[in-house]
């Protein structure tokens, strides 16, 4: 108990000293509308005539995910796209086309309560990927 207690006051000092860059990329997130890669949101600031190298970014975006302020989500490609703390995701991925089918309802909703009660763990957000072919990619291969 005393390891939590001490993790989470040296979390909440994380917090209160956020850099000016995680404070920047956030304040970023928030006003974009959906996912965006390391790259683009590095492409942004420099159109917002913010200047920031590439590796703060990422720095500052895995400060700000491991405080619970950022989601990513990994794509078949391999990028790493970020999101602010919105809502569990669940997507299709086609591995043929790139497409992505987002799901609407969470099909594991219940192993994540079950988690938080017998684990005594607190889930921030998780995600669940499926990789395979759609419909299209399915047709035009058996053709």
């Amino acid at each position: 108990m005393e390891i939590c207690l001490q993790h989470y006051i040296e979390e909440s000092i994380m917090t209160e000293q956020r850099t000016r860059s995680q404070k920047r990329i956030l304040q970023i997130l928030k006003k974009l509308d959906g996912e965006v890669s390391a790259q683009e949101l590095h492409l942004e600031l420099r159109n917002r005539g913010q200047t920031m190298g590439l590796a703060t970014v990422y720095r500052s975006l895995e400060a700000l995910k491991r405080e619970g302020e950022v989601q990513v989500r990994v794509l078949a490609n391999g990028e790493s796209v970020y999101t602010t703390m919105q809502k569990d995701q669940h997507h299709l991925t086609c591995v043929n086309c790139g497409i992505v089918i987002t799901l609407d309802q969470c099909p594991v909703s219940h192993i994540e309560e079950e988690l938080e009660e017998t684990r005594n763990f607190k889930v921030f957000y998780h995600t669940l990927e499926f990789f395979g072919l759609c419909r299209h990619c399915q047709l035009a291969s058996s053709k």
